[in-house]
């Protein structure tokens, strides 16, 4: 349980961490989009 909650806490600063620089949010909304149009096909 300390491990998974350590994992999500991690992923959850490295997420805001990333979202803080405006170039960098767009470049992974871009990188999700074209993710999800390809599971799509």
């Amino acid at each position: 349980m300390a491990r998974n909650r350590m994992l999500l806490t991690t992923a959850a600063l490295g997420a805001a961490y990333l979202l803080r620089n405006d170039k960098t949010r767009k470049k992974l909304v871009n990188q999700l989009q074209a993710f999800a149009d390809k599971s799509r096909r």
